[in-house]
């Protein structure tokens, strides 16, 4: 029982893991001005990325502000990710 908790977890991470490489793609599109902000389906995509990664980006962003314009946020919460489930692989936490 145990183990399989320990996979889902490690299963989850790996999901929002993707989710968060993807909003940051999508930023990214839509500021160079390849993808265009006022189509509903970029506006639809960009704010489903939005809800699901903003209440983990928030409190990072507060703690740690943007360095000249640079927001940092994604890869501490990339690296947090990759060490908790680094964490959950080894097995020591269960």
């Amino acid at each position: 029982m145990i183990s399989a908790l320990r996979i889902l977890l490690i299963s989850v991470l790996d999901l929002y893991f993707y989710v968060i490489l993807a909003s940051v793609i999508a930023s990214w599109l839509v500021g160079f001005g390849i993808l265009d902000r006022y189509n509903r389906i970029v506006q639809t995509i960009v704010r489903t990325l939005d809800a699901l990664t903003e209440p983990v980006f928030g409190p990072v962003r507060r703690i740690i502000p943007a360095l000249g314009g640079l927001d940092l946020s994604p890869l501490i919460v990339l690296l947090l990710l990759q060490f908790l489930r680094n964490w959950l692989a080894i097995g020591s936490f269960f």
